[in-house]
Order: C-alpha cells, then sequence, then structure tokens
C-alpha cells in the first residue's frame, strides 16, 4: 500500500468470501484502501487485484490464521499503525454435537470468534481515540441474541454482543462508533464449510450478502449500536425479549437447527 495514499484505510478479517468480501467491496467502492486478513494467500491476492481493477482500492494482505497467536499478533501490530475503519469479521460454526467435537477445534473457534475480536478492537482503538474518529463493526449473529442454534458458537456471538454494547458506553463521545451486527441465515460458504445441513431452512428466514452489509452500514451512520439486519430477524429477536427464555430455546431449536451444530 503506497505510503503517500490519503485515502482512509479499513482492515477486515475473513474478506475471501461472505459477509467479509461483502464488507471489502462496499469499503472499497467508498473509496478506502483495504488490509486484508485471511488464511488463504492466493485467494486474498485475487480479490485484491479485483478490487483494484474496479474501484482503484490498493489492498495490503496479511496471510494469518487468527486462531493461532502469531497470527493474531501480525493484524495486531498493523492496526497498531492506524487505521479509520475495522471489521471483525472472521469466525466459524462446526457441526456435530458439543461433546463429540475435537476439543483443540473448540479452541480454536473461541480463539478466532472472541480472542482475535478482543485483542484486534484493542489494537485499533489507540489510534482512533487519537484522531477522535473512526468505526469498528464486530460481525456477531441473532445466535448471540436467541438461545438454541448451539452451544460454542451461540456463547462465542452472544461475547461479541456485550462486548460490543460494553465497549460502545465507554467510547460515546468520543468520535468512534462501534457496531454488533446481528445476521441471520445468509447464503454464503459459512454453513458448508461448517458441514452443516440447511434444506429444511425456508427460502424467507435467507438474507443475501448485500442485505446484511447495506443495513450494518446504514445503522452504523445512524449510531446503533446493535444491528440486526431483515424485518423478519427484528420480529424473531423482539419477540424472544417478551417470552420465557425455555419456550424461546423451544421455538428456535425447530426453526434454527438447534442440534447438530456447536
Amino acid at each position: 500500500m503506497s505510503s503517500s495514499s490519503i485515502r482512509p484505510v479499513a482492515l477486515v478479517t475473513g474478506p475471501t468470501s461472505g459477509l467479509g468480501a461483502g464488507f471489502a467491496e462496499r469499503l472499497a467502492r467508498r473509496g478506502y484502501d483495504l488490509v486484508l486478513v485471511a488464511r488463504d494467500k492466493e485467494r486474498l491476492a485475487a480479490l485484491a487485484a479485483d478490487l483494484e481493477q474496479r474501484f482503484d482500492s490498493h489492498s495490503e494482505i496479511i496471510a494469518a490464521d487468527l486462531g493461532t497467536e502469531e497470527g493474531r499478533r501480525a493484524a495486531a501490530e498493523r492496526l497498531h499503525r492506524g487505521v479509520d475503519f475495522l471489521v471483525n469479521n472472521a469466525g466459524f460454526g462446526l457441526s456435530g454435537e458439543f461433546w463429540t467435537a475435537d476439543p483443540e477445534v473448540l479452541q480454536s473457534q473461541l480463539d478466532v470468534n472472541i480472542t482475535a475480536v478482543t485483542q484486534l478492537t484493542r489494537a485499533a482503538l489507540p489510534s482512533m481515540l487519537g484522531n477522535a474518529k473512526g468505526s469498528i463493526v464486530n460481525v456477531a449473529s441473532v445466535a448471540g441474541l436467541v438461545p438454541g442454534r448451539g452451544s460454542t458458537y451461540s456463547g462465542t456471538k452472544a461475547y461479541v454482543v456485550s462486548f460490543t454494547e460494553g465497549l460502545a458506553n465507554g467510547l460515546d463521545g468520543t468520535g468512534v462508533k462501534i457496531q454488533a451486527v446481528c445476521p441471520g441465515f445468509v447464503r454464503t460458504e459459512f454453513h458448508a464449510r461448517a458441514g452443516i445441513e440447511m434444506e429444511t431452512i425456508p427460502n424467507f428466514m435467507w438474507l443475501s450478502v448485500d442485505q446484511v452489509v447495506s443495513a450494518s452500514l446504514d445503522d452504523l451512520e445512524k449510531g446503533k449500536v446493535i444491528c440486526v439486519p431483515g424485518l423478519q430477524y427484528k420480529v424473531i429477536t423482539s419477540a424472544s425479549k417478551l417470552v420465557p427464555r425455555g419456550l424461546s430455546r423451544r421455538v428456535t431449536k425447530v426453526v434454527g437447527r438447534g442440534r447438530g451444530r456447536t
């Protein structure tokens, strides 16, 4: 990335597919240069070339596994140098039950979904606060708001929601915006990569990447700390607050396929 660039810079984790790719494209379209962080160097390079060709957006590539301390350190070191926008998108779910899952894979899930979000947010904030401006979007999930969609995944996303809400209180009035975006089912590679069968989910429950990214950025401009894209999910999350948690779990177990995933 050119050191002489005066364009704002956004760092996006997990940008090679799904929501991460959607955020990277939208921010490039808005005039940002990018720092792209993921494990697959070849896919990162292809994305960087595509964004430069279409939007004249220059990208810095960091090939790193955020499930490792080394990978998180590489991303954090770049954030210490300052960015204008951070999208903590990288994360994954697992098929199978908690009690049969490989403990090392479970730990990696916690490291990517929780530890990386925490450490990268911490690395980004000092320079943002020093400049009295900046934006952070943490990709959570409806699963973090409504119980019953799995155990560790739901738990990690509930953490992201609470973490973001707590930070929002402290950041109020600083010029730095923060948001947890909580999508439901989105048509991405997420479920296929996790090995989760989704054929029984009705069409009206699915969102597109563009819907989620647009809702997130629109709500960020409005200062909304929690963004729930899609009317259907706004209804579900609002209703869940009005009914006993036991009933809410039973409903989401049916609608959200709470078994066979963690």
